[in-house]
């Protein structure tokens, strides 16, 4: 099996497992995540005791405490990928005379992408506190399915406004709470929303930028060669025609970090792509992750104190106000002031 078949393969294991965990999130009762439940029982049942203690108190250190090491790791990666491509692409490409400004392109988009990457982690993501959560109970109305008035936060012993949600990463309720990402070491909620929007489609853009120039360098590399006009000898000695799995191959060992660099940019700027999209969908139709997920896995939910217990529970998305006003929410979040005048 040759080279470019192994990296297909693997290619589409990696966006098929991806898939499967956008798809099958938020449902409580999937085959995936009865699977790994499943699969934890057995484990538990191989792997010694204290091993999974450690095992338990390292992931929980990772995903349910605030921790800068994904931020560190965020930071390496992108420091791995722009030392390629400055000491070895940029280098290349000036040699070949392309155009400076689609050189400068990845830096130009990297800067915007820090400026939003800082503002994100800095920013107060809308932390309901004791002084303003009666303001915040104003701006939005309660669906009655999935935000109920009246309910108190037991950690935070304030009244919970609709559309927040108890964060136990951070230990606060945030107001319009998206999630939690780790990439930022920060909530997402009302406050940063947008700017976390646009920290994903620079990011994204980022990506595919590099991807792009250090794409067009290798093709340019191959167009002023030889060997796609040539002819090369298989183990049984036979000559063949050059075909695309031998100019992969050609350029994997001529330029392998480069195209180990190409390879993991191109892959980051799908999931990036299709993370970018959900987020882009959420934002025009004006929901949250925490809501969206919450609305897929409602139907197994138990009822509510304030439905009846003859009719089922029919959630409806209440706060979506057109895609050019959820839109415009998003980067201005709502007030009192601004309801009271609707």
């Amino acid at each position: 099996m040759d080279f470019l078949t192994l990296f297909l393969i693997y290619l589409c294991f990696v966006l098929t497992v991806t898939a499967l965990l956008c798809l099958c999130s938020g449902r409580k009762e999937s085959f995936l995540a009865r699977s790994v439940n499943r699969a934890s029982q057995v484990l538990s049942l191989v792997i010694p005791t204290q091993l999974q203690r450690v095992t338990h108190r390292a992931l929980h250190r990772l995903f349910h405490t605030r921790s800068c090491l994904f931020v560190v790791l965020h930071i390496a990666l992108q420091a791995a990928v722009f030392g390629e491509y400055t000491w070895e692409v940029f280098v290349y490409c000036w040699e070949l005379q392309f155009h400076v400004l689609l050189l400068l392109l990845p830096y130009l988009l990297l800067a915007g992408n820090v400026g939003c990457f800082l503002l994100c982690s800095r920013a107060n993501p809308g932390i309901v506190t004791k002084s303003n959560a009666a303001s915040l109970v104003k701006v939005y109305a309660y669906d009655g399915v999935l935000f109920q008035r009246g309910l108190v936060c037991p950690t935070c012993t304030v009244e919970k406004p609709a559309r927040s949600k108890h964060c136990s990463v951070c230990r606060t309720c945030v107001h319009r709470f998206d999630h939690h990402c780790v990439w930022v070491n920060n909530c997402i909620g009302a406050s940063n929303a947008g700017v976390f929007l646009l920290y994903l489609l620079s990011l994204t853009a980022t990506a595919g930028a590099v991807a792009a120039v250090t794409a067009s360098f290798l093709i340019q590399v191959l167009l002023l060669s030889d060997i796609m006009h040539g002819t090369y000898l298989d183990a049984q000695g036979q000559e063949h025609a050059v075909e695309i799995p031998f100019l992969v191959q050609h350029l994997f060992l001529t330029f392998p970090r480069i195209v180990f660099m190409l390879g993991f940019v191109i892959l980051l700027t799908l999931v990036l792509g299709g993370y970018c999209s959900f987020s882009l969908y959420l934002a025009l139709t004006n929901q949250t992750t925490n809501e969206w997920c919450k609305s897929r896995s409602f139907g197994g939910s138990p009822h509510l104190p304030s439905q009846p217990h003859d009719r089922p529970l029919v959630y409806r998305n209440i706060y979506s106000k057109g895609i050019w006003r959820n839109l415009k929410e998003i980067f201005n979040p709502p007030t009192v002031l601004e309801r009271k005048k609707k």
